[in-house]
């Protein structure tokens, strides 16, 4: 016999077998909020004891029930959520049609599951399989099966393996000013032994100035010239740098 036949249940609210609770249920003449389904499960696990034996049938079938009437108290808990009355049904019938839900969306769910697994597992190479409407090809077939020949893949392929031209510069415009020239100026003025950096970069554009500050670094490193500020943002003395075994300006211009 089904557990749900032989399983007699003492609750707060109902006295007798488990199919007639699950009927009562069904039918909406029994409030399932006042049932504990802790107590029912209770009493099925003391019911196996007294068996000392373990169906593994019946006991997927109270399974699928309980979780079927857990699923079915949460939704009555939920506001909005309504419960389809049911049809007269024996208490046979009323386990039975029960379990015949479970099962249905059981698969469902894991169909449901199935199909979201592959198309995480297979989202970031999806294909069109179907071939395309005649109304919208610009080519035949026979022109498009070309296309995928070894020779056309191979040519393909070798042109990416190719060196690219060089990138014709021409149309740039370089520099108006050199270094040298400016480490030339520099040195002249530099002869008198020391002068103000205003006076190399006196009218000027920014790049000859930006040019004109990197000669001036460049004699620094080179002990050539050394320069001084005493204020933030206030002029800069350059003067001949005065470490001994430095080249003179003179030797460095000559």
């Amino acid at each position: 016999m089904s557990v749900v036949g032989n399983l007699e249940l003492d609750l707060d609210v109902f006295a007798g077998p488990f199919d007639l609770l699950l009927s009562l249920v069904l039918r909406e003449e029994l409030d399932l909020l006042e049932v504990d389904l802790a107590d029912i499960v209770i009493t099925y696990v003391d019911h196996l004891e007294q068996r000392e034996e373990l169906d593994l049938e019946a006991t997927t079938e109270f399974l699928v029930l309980i979780a079927a009437l857990l699923e079915l108290k949460s939704r009555l808990m939920l506001p909005g959520e309504e419960v389809d009355e049911l049809d007269e049904l024996l208490p046979g019938e009323a386990a039975e049609e029960l379990l015949a839900r479970m099962l249905a969306y059981a698969r469902y769910r894991g169909a449901a599951g199935w199909a979201r697994e592959t198309f995480e597992a297979h989202r970031g190479f999806l294909f069109r399989s179907a071939p395309l409407p005649a109304e919208l090809r610009r080519v035949s077939e026979e022109h498009l099966q070309q296309a995928f020949a070894p020779v056309t893949l191979g040519t393909a392929i070798g042109a990416l393996l190719r060196h690219p031209p060089a990138i014709d510069t021409d149309h740039m415009r370089g520099p108006a000013v050199s270094l040298e020239s400016r480490l030339g100026i520099l040195r002249t003025l530099l002869r008198r032994g020391s002068f103000d950096f205003e006076e190399a970069v006196k009218g000027v554009d920014r790049l000859t100035v930006c040019i004109t500050l990197y000669g001036l670094l460049e004699l620094y490193k080179r002990g050539e010239a050394s320069w001084e500020q005493d204020d933030c943002f206030g002029d800069i003395k350059v003067s001949v740098s005065d470490i001994p075994g430095m080249i003179a300006p003179a030797e460095a211009v000559a």
